[in-house]
């Protein structure tokens, strides 16, 4: 299952992707005015232009949010695995000093008993 995270991230990508339509749309209607036969109207490409830049500044700005947020993504993180291996080797390490242990323990009474 995904992450809050990622799915935030997915709709914040998915609205970068509606925008760069909208601005390919502006460019569009930019081309449609200069090509207009009763010449271009410079109020209408002035104002295409504005929101094409602000568009693509928009664009940027969140594309580098999301570029750092994935760098930053770490889903390791908060995993406990290298504290129960560590765990798990400590404690096979002390049953195995236990055996050693017990081993001496054994030879010292056997050679007490004979003594």
């Amino acid at each position: 299952m995904d992450s809050p995270t990622q799915n935030t991230s997915l709709q914040r990508l998915q609205n970068v992707e509606k925008r760069i339509i909208k601005v390919l749309e502006l460019a569009g209607g930019v081309m449609d005015e200069l090509a207009n036969p009763a010449g271009p109207r410079k109020e209408s490409i002035n104002q295409h232009c504005r929101e094409f830049m602000q568009s693509i500044k928009d664009i940027q700005v969140t594309l580098r949010d999301e570029i750092k947020s994935a760098c930053e993504y770490r889903p390791f993180e908060k995993c406990d695995y290298n504290s129960r291996i560590g765990n798990e080797i400590c404690l096979e390490k002390l049953k195995y000093v236990l055996s050693q242990l017990d081993g001496m323990k054994e030879t010292t009474d056997a050679f007490n008993g004979e003594a």
